[in-house]
C-alpha cells in the first residue's frame, strides 16, 4: 500500500488508544512521538505535524472528558485532521460535458504516462477518449505517447514531422472534435522558465482547455507546493496528479504541499501499468491508512479490469447453467489486473489490519499459484478448456500440460479439483441473480457449511 511504514504507526497508535486502560501522559507523548516520526518521515510538512499532534496531546490531557470518550475523540481527531493535512473534502473533475485537458510539468514528471492512463480510466466508464501529442521538443515524446495510447487502446492523434504545436493541433481538429474526452501532451523543461510558459499559454488560448492539470513526481516531496504555487499563478492550473506513489517515502509530503497550494489532487499513480492509478479521495485514503478499508477505490478498480467481453461471456455462462476453465481463466485475468493481494484487502474495510498480519510470503504463494493455474490453462486445448472433464482420468495429458505450463502434475490436479468446486458452487446459486450481479446471502450461508475446508485459495 502507498504509505505502508506511515499507515502501520497510525494503525499501532490508534490500536495503543483503543486498548489502553489509562490514557496518561506518558502513553500519551510515546504514541505522540512515534506519529511525528511517521509524519516526518513520510516528509509531511513539520508545522503541519506539530499542529496536528498539539491537538492530539491537548485533547488527550484534557480532564474533562474521561474514559471511552475520549479515546473516540482523539481517534476522530486524528481521522478528521490528517483528512484536513491532505486537503479537505476532495472534488473530482467536471467532466460532464465534451472537455479538453491540457498536461504539463517538469521533464520526468511521467505525463506521457499519466495520459494514457486517465485515457484507459475515462474510456472504461464509458468516455469516447482520444490523446493528441503537441510536445515537439523531446524527440521520442510522440512515439511514446502512441505506443502508451496503444496499450490504453484509446486513438493518439501525432505528427513527428511538424515542429508547431499550434500547426499539429489545427491538423487534428476535425477528428478530435469528434470525442467526449482529449487529452493533450505538452512539452516540459528543467524549471517553469519563460519559453515554457509562452508555449504553454499560445496551445491553451489556440485550444481553450476545460482544465489544465500538472503533474508532478511524488519524490518531489514538499518541493511540490512551490511547483503547484508557480504553475497555478503563471498558468492557472486547476488541480494535480501525483505520479510514482508507490515508490517513494515522500508521497505524504507531495500531497500535503499541493494541499497547501490550493491545488486538489485528482489522481494518484500507484504502480506502472496502465490501470494503476486512482481518483484521489482524502477521506478515503485516511481510511485506508488507518486500517478502515477503501471500498470507493476497490469498486474503481474492479470497473477497470473489468473486460465487457469476458463479462457477457460470464452473464450467458451463468444464465446456461456452464462455467468453463475459460470462464475460470477469465477471472484470474481480472484478479491480475486488480493489483496485488496486500492492496486488494488494505482496500476492504476490517481488512486493513488482517492484511498487515498475513505474511507477504504467503501472499505471494497466492498470487503465484493463481499465475500457474493461468498458465495451465494457456497450456490446454480448446476441448480441455470447455470440458476439463476429459481430464480427470487422463495422465497422458495432465502429465503434458504440466510441461507446457511449467508446472506439476499435482499443480494440475489441484486446479481441476478447486474448478469442480467452483462449478459446485455456481449450481447452488441462482443464476438469474448471479448474472444480475444479486448474491442470496441464505445460499451463501448453505454454499459456506458445505464447502467449508474445501476451497484453499
Amino acid at each position: 500500500m502507498v504509505l505502508d511504514k506511515l499507515g502501520n504507526t497510525l494503525r499501532k497508535g490508534i490500536t495503543r488508544i483503543g486498548n489502553a486502560i489509562l490514557l496518561d501522559k506518558k502513553l500519551l507523548d510515546t504514541i505522540i512521538k512515534e506519529i511525528q516520526r511517521a509524519l516526518i518521515e513520510a516528509d509531511v510538512d513539520i508545522e503541519l505535524v506539530f499542529s496536528l499532534t498539539q491537538k492530539i496531546k491537548k485533547l488527550g490531557l484534557d480532564e474533562n472528558i474521561k474514559g471511552i470518550d475520549k479515546k473516540e475523540q482523539l481517534v476522530t481527531l486524528i481521522h478528521n485532521e490528517l483528512i484536513e493535512i491532505l486537503g479537505g473534502e476532495t472534488k473530482e473533475l467536471d467532466l460532464s460535458k465534451k472537455s479538453k485537458i491540457i498536461f504539463m510539468g517538469l521533464y520526468g514528471a511521467g505525463k506521457t504516462t499519466t495520459i494514457s492512463k486517465v485515457g484507459f480510466y475515462y474510456a472504461k466508464r464509458g468516455k469516447k477518449v482520444c490523446a493528441i501529442g503537441l510536445d515537439t521538443d523531446r524527440p521520442a515524446a510522440m512515439e511514446q505517447l502512441k505506443q502508451m495510447c496503444e496499450k490504453a487502446k484509446i486513438p493518439c492523434f501525432i505528427d513527428k514531422k511538424e515542429k508547431d504545436p499550434i500547426k499539429i493541433y489545427t491538423s487534428f481538429k476535425k477528428k478530435i472534435d469528434e470525442y467526449d474526452l482529449v487529452l493533450i501532451d505538452t512539452a516540459g523543461r528543467d524549471g517553469l522558465n519563460k519559453e515554457l510558459i509562452t508555449q504553454i499559454e499560445k496551445i491553451d488560448k489556440k485550444i481553450k482547455a476545460n482544465h489544465r492539470i500538472l503533474v508532478l513526481p511524488a519524490d518531489v516531496g514538499q518541493t511540490a507546493k512551490t511547483q503547484a504555487t508557480e504553475f497555478q499563478k503563471k498558468l492557472s492550473i486547476d488541480g494535480v496528479i501525483i505520479t510514482r506513489m508507490d515508490g517513494t517515502s515522500k508521497g505524504g509530503g507531495a500531497i500535503t504541499a499541493c494541499a497547501e497550494s490550493k491545488a486538489p489532487v485528482y489522481f494518484i499513480g500507484i504502480g506502472e501499468q496502465i490501470h494503476e492509478i486512482e481518483t484521489f479521495n482524502s477521506r478515503n485514503f485516511v481510511n485506508r491508512l488507518l486500517g478502515m478499508g477503501d471500498l470507493e477505490a476497490l469498486l474503481e478498480k474492479v470497473k477497470s479490469a473489468t473486460n465487457e467481453k469476458q463479462a457477457k461471456r460470464m452473464e450467458q455462462s451463468l444464465k446456461d447453467g456452464k462455467f468453463t476453465l475459460r470462464d475460470l481463466a477469465g477471472q484470474l485475468e481480472q484478479m491480475n489486473q486488480l493489483g496485488s493481494m496486500d492492496k486488494l484487502l488494505s482496500m476492504v474495510p476490517g481488512m486493513g489490519g488482517a492484511a498487515n498480519k498475513i505474511p507477504k510470503s504467503e501472499l505471494a504463494k497466492q498470487e503465484n499459484k493463481m499465475k500457474q493455474w493461468k498458465n495451465s490453462i494457456s497450456s490446454m486445448t480448446e476441448e480441455e478448456i470447455e470440458n476439463p472433464e476429459v481430464l480427470e482420468k487422463q495422465t497422458a495429458r495432465i502429465a503434458r500440460i504440466a510441461k507446457g505450463s511449467g508446472t506439476t502434475t499435482t499443480e494440475i490436479r489441484a486446479l481441476l479439483k478447486q474448478y469442480k468446486l467452483l462449478k459446485e458452487m455456481m449450481k447452488m446459486q441462482n443464476p438469474e441473480k448471479m448474472a444480475s450481479g444479486q448474491i442470496d446471502k441464505k445460499m451463501m450461508q448453505k454454499i459456506a457449511r458445505q464447502m467449508k475446508g474445501k476451497v484453499k485459495f
